[in-house]
């Protein structure tokens, strides 16, 4: 059977999701960077995309062709690189979401956290030796926080330990849910220094003994993300792979500040896609004679998608602006993330109601994105978590216990 269907969700050239024309923000040059990216998303990772979700595998093969688009680790200021802002490395996240969210998702925890966990909180020797390889993708990076005992509560439960031993610390302890994790090359790693109990983060390079990895099995939601259970059995690390600047959770919580954001940018790809395939839909699917685009419930249903859309867009953006300006709160990133991700929550639910039985369908676009919706909703803290978050800055008083 000869399928023409576009495999590419947004196909339709008159469907705009981007009703405020927030990337008109962007200058010529930024533009012409995400219109490259957007033709490599479509041209390499699109086909590949539902497969690879279906038989819950990452596509290592683009990692180099994806490197060399210069897209990965925009904001951060290294020797012979160019500098961009939040807002451009926000649209990137935005168009590789709009594609494909597991890939969205390893990008992010390359690029935001574990990236950021050197920048800004490792010495200048230590984001020398690794951030330019990283930066070209010849190094992948991991995060690992996240404990099997240890989710919302890690700041106080985390049960990792580092003992110093001489030159070298040793690591013992669990990590669970470690995006890119079966296959990074440097892992930071978060543990509580048994001497004088607060949090340190140090760099644990894949070869070293003690280290394992093991993929998490399955999953329902990002499933080309490898998430690895880590067990860290005596893992010696040399005191130059401690990061210099991380001596706390509140440290640690410097770099999740950084990239909440970024799942904002994400979430918004990720109603882009729905709708615009929804759109599409809605302009071919015909019912009772005629297109159900026709149809008033229908038009509901869209128009309340593409609200969803520019409210996420609008918070995501400004949370950008706020960070290249430096004067970026805490609060601003929860509200930006647990808003987006519910208003997530919902676009995908309406896209898969619009489509009817084919929305559970991945050939239709829609069934990834309503089941990667819901890790969306989860990682970088809850709507619970972030909800506190934002309500202790309103009301002055913690309410986390």
């Amino acid at each position: 059977m000869d399928d023409t269907r576009e495999p590419v969700p947004g196909a339709r050239a008159d469907v705009d999701a981007d009703l405020f024309d927030y990337r008109s923000l962007l200058t010529d040059d930024e533009r012409a960077l995400l219109d490259r990216l957007r033709t490599w998303l479509r041209a390499d990772l699109a086909p590949v995309a539902d497969r690879q979700w279906a038989a819950a595998e990452f596509p290592h093969d683009l990692i180099a062709g994806f490197g060399a688009l210069e897209v990965v680790g925009l904001p951060y200021d290294l020797p012979g690189t160019p500098t961009e802002g939040r807002l451009l490395s926000g649209f990137v996240s935005l168009e590789i979401s709009r594609i494909d969210s597991s890939f969205a998702s390893f990008y992010g925890v390359h690029s935001g956290l574990a990236m950021g966990s050197i920048y800004y909180c490792g010495s200048d020797e230590q984001r020398a030796r690794w951030l330019p390889a990283m930066r070209r993708l010849e190094k992948v990076g991991a995060f690992g926080l996240t404990e099997p005992h240890g989710g919302s509560d890690v700041a106080g439960g985390l049960e990792t330990t580092a003992r110093r031993d001489g030159d070298d610390w040793v690591l013992d302890g669990a990590k669970r849910w470690i995006g890119n994790g079966t296959f990074a090359d440097l892992i930071v790693i978060w543990a509580r220094d048994v001497d004088d109990d607060s949090v340190k983060g140090f760099v644990v390079e894949k070869e070293m003994p003690g280290f394992s990895a093991t993929k998490m099995e399955g999953k329902l939601a990002l499933r080309a993300v490898q998430n690895a259970d880590i067990v860290l059995d005596g893992v010696r690390v040399p005191e130059a792979n401690r990061l210099a600047g991380a001596n706390s959770f509140k440290d640690t919580n410097g770099v999740l500040r950084h990239t909440r954001g970024g799942v904002a940018w994400s979430s918004v790809g990720a109603m882009m896609a729905v709708y615009e395939v929804a759109v599409q839909y809605a302009a071919d699917r015909e019912q009772f004679g005629r297109p159900i685009g026709g149809f008033q419930l229908v038009q509901d249903l869209l128009a309340r998608m593409l609200g969803n859309i520019t409210a996420s867009l609008g918070l995501a953006v400004r949370v950008a602006q706020l960070q290249d300006d430096g004067i970026f709160r805490d609060e601003q990133g929860a509200l930006a993330k647990s808003f987006a991700t519910s208003r997530l929550r919902e676009t995908v639910a309406w896209a898969r109601e619009l489509l009817g039985g084919n929305g559970i369908l991945l050939e239709y676009g829609v069934a990834r994105y309503f089941n990667d919706a819901e890790a969306l909703y989860s990682f970088e803290g809850t709507r619970e978590i972030n909800s506190l978050i934002v309500g202790r800055s309103i009301t002055g008083l913690g309410a986390f216990t």
